[in-house]
């Protein structure tokens, strides 16, 4: 053997260990152009890639110095020339005009001598270049180029073509098994995505099925569940992906096919069936199971989550041997580990979800509770207060009552006693003209003409002030109305009038101040029943927060109190009458001019303990308590209509 063919041989031999070696493309690309300086006396060995659509040439491997630095612009349009044409080049190497060209024969010297007349320069021989384009399946992949001091021989060429055609296919698998990683990666981000978005069990072994089935472009891929049992432990298949044309596989396994199945998931073994008809390794009824769902081929990888649930993902083919490769069982193995976590994560959140959700429900109730606590202390309140209000006043009137009527009584009989004695003394006048001296001016001192004529009116008087005391009890007793517990029919003009009666002294003048104008409009309405006491109390509430408002506001001071009947639909009704259409209402509207309110605080105006007064001045119970009376006693509506500067109006509606 010619020593040429020995170091050929070594090259074949230190390229195919090059590739064999494996690690990062680079390295290996690299180890290539070693051996070639090594084994075959290059030069410089270069070896570009290209990876882009563009396929744009970019330098991945050098060994030894190909050319000096001004001749790069040389160096790539022959590099590009051989990746355009797709066609070795192999000639002379020629420094022409400060540019390298790679030509043969007589081309190359006409070329030369042509550069050399135009440009004045000289040219000379920088050595011999060959370069080899890489294409695989028409897709070039990269170039080889060698720079050598002497031409090729045949052999040379031969075995350079070789070594060029294992670098391709070396290139082409690193970047098939790069993009493998790369789908891998994808399909995991994907995943580990799709739980922290929804740690939804479900949505997460819904996307896994299908990105794993499309991933490895299969037939059918779902996902089981193992269920444990001292007798008879099952499968379920719970999700999956499939061709359209597959039956469905969504249920139980039969019982008789899940022994060797069940096996293999509580041992957490894989199970890799490349042809179902050539392995030997199933159990008659796996077998059997496979081939009655047109399974040709399987591969099964267990999971257990950490609270000891078994599973397992399931990978099938149905139109004939699948061969499974390592990076895919690598692959679905991230997968399952990552569905574990995925799993755990779900069940987790799921619990802490319920815990939140008991939480919040126990909040909510305690929450009702303090509602309805503080409603309830609100009424004791309220109830207490009036009912203390009302004993007050009913104590009041009765002992105001007992003095008045003993007054009131006894006016008549002193008007009539003193009409006697003065008509006595109209007789003496009469009969004894002419008094004693000293009688004459005691009469005069006494001015008794001046006596005779007041005395009467003053016991008018008496008798009108009595009169308007017995009507003050009167109304104070009817105000309170501690003895009608119970619903009855009333006046409800009564009512009103009682509750003015007892803030007269808030609406009368005080000095500068013209007090409140109370303009009433009362329409013709039947008496109603009702809590008349809870009534007035709603009355004196209204009606004192409208005074508190104008209290400080310029004048008019004007509050307007109209009642009338109306219909279902709120039209009024005009004549009272027994036969008036069904359902009806009783309109108590209460409107004053005052500043109004914001629709903040119409929003909360109902709310328990809430105030616009200031500290200590309201307690935030008085229109609380009058919704309850209206709304909850008496099923009626109390609603509220105000904008800012056009004052406010409460609408009392009572069902007749």
């Amino acid at each position: 053997m010619s020593e040429e063919k020995k170091h050929l041989w070594a090259l074949g031999g230190a390229v195919g260990i090059a590739l064999a070696q494996g690690g990062p493309l680079p390295e290996v690309l690299k180890r290539c152009t070693n051996a070639v300086i090594e084994h075959l006396g290059a030069s410089a060995t270069c070896i570009w890639t290209s990876h882009s659509p563009t396929q744009v040439l970019t330098l991945s491997a050098i060994s030894g110095r190909p050319t000096a630095p001004e001749d790069e612009a040389g160096e790539n349009s022959i590099v590009n020339f051989i990746a355009e044409t797709r066609q070795p080049l192999s000639g002379q190497l020629r420094l022409v005009s400060g540019r390298l060209k790679s030509v043969s024969g007589k081309q190359a010297e006409g070329f030369a001598k042509a550069e050399a007349e135009k440009k004045g320069r000289g040219n000379r021989t920088m050595g011999y270049f060959s370069g080899y384009p890489l294409v695989v399946e028409d897709r070039l992949v990269g170039v080889l180029g060698l720079y050598h001091p002497i031409p090729l021989t045949n052999d040379a060429r031969n075995m350079l073509e070789w070594v060029a055609n294992s670098i391709t296919i070396a290139i082409d698998r690193a970047w098939a098994h790069e993009a493998l990683l790369k789908r891998r990666e994808g399909l995991l981000f994907r995943l580990a995505n799709q739980i922290r978005n929804s740690l939804d069990l479900n949505t997460i072994l819904e996307t896994a099925v299908h990105e794993i089935r499309n991933l490895l472009v299969i037939d059918r891929c779902h996902f089981l569940w193992y269920l444990p049992h001292p007798e008879t432990p099952s499968l379920m298949v719970t999700h999956e992906a499939r061709n359209a044309d597959l039956p469905s596989l969504l249920s139980d396994c039969p019982p008789q096919h899940i022994d060797f199945l069940a096996m293999k998931i509580q041992n957490l073994e894989v199970v890799r069936v490349d042809d179902v008809e050539r392995e030997t390794t199933l159990d008659e009824n796996t077998h059997s199971l496979l081939t009655s769902m047109g399974m040709t081929s399987q591969l099964l990888l267990p999971l257990e989550t950490r609270s000891g649930q078994l599973g397992a993902v399931v990978c099938s083919h149905c139109s004939g041997p699948r061969p499974w490769r390592d990076s895919e069982v690598e692959l679905l193995e991230a997968v399952v580990n990552q569905l574990a976590i995925a799993i755990d994560q779900a069940e987790l959140y799921a619990q802490t979800h319920a815990a939140a959700l008991a939480a919040q429900t126990q909040a909510q109730q305690l929450s009702e509770a303090l509602h309805n606590l503080k409603q309830t202390q609100a009424q004791l309140v309220q109830s207490e207060k009036m009912s203390s209000l009302g004993q007050m006043v009913a104590g009041v009137a009765h002992e105001i009552n007992n003095p008045i009527n003993f007054i009131y009584g006894n006016i008549t009989y002193a008007k009539s006693y003193i009409g006697d004695i003065l008509s006595v003394l109209n007789l003496y006048q009469k009969f004894y003209p002419e008094p004693l001296n000293e009688l004459k001016e005691q009469l005069e001192e006494v001015d008794i003409e001046f006596i005779h004529e007041d005395l009467p009116r003053i016991l008018s008087s008496m008798e009108m002030g009595a009169e308007r005391i017995h009507q003050i009890v009167l109304s104070l007793r009817n105000f309170s109305r501690l003895d009608e517990a119970d619903k009855k029919f009333v006046d409800i003009h009564e009512g009103l009038e009682n509750t003015l009666l007892i803030l007269h002294s808030r609406l009368k003048s005080k000095g500068t101040n013209s007090g409140i104008e109370i303009i009433k409009k009362y329409g013709e309405v039947p008496k109603i029943e009702c809590y008349a006491g809870q009534m007035n109390q709603v009355f004196m509430n209204i009606l004192s927060n409208a005074i508190d408002t104008l209290e400080n506001r310029p004048e008019p001071r004007i509050i307007m109190i109209c009642t009338e009947l109306v219909d279902g639909q709120g039209q009024p009704l005009l004549a009272l009458s027994k036969s008036f259409p069904r359902p009806a209402n009783l309109w108590v509207r209460i409107k004053d001019n005052g500043p109004g309110m914001t629709e903040e605080v119409k929003r909360r105006l109902f709310d328990p303990f809430f105030t616009t007064k200031p500290v200590g001045k309201g307690t935030g119970l008085g229109l609380s308590i009058s919704y309850q009376i209206v709304v909850e006693k008496h099923g009626g509506k109390l609603e509220c209509f105000s904008e800012i500067g056009k004052g406010s109006e409460f609408l009392i509606s009572i069902p007749v």
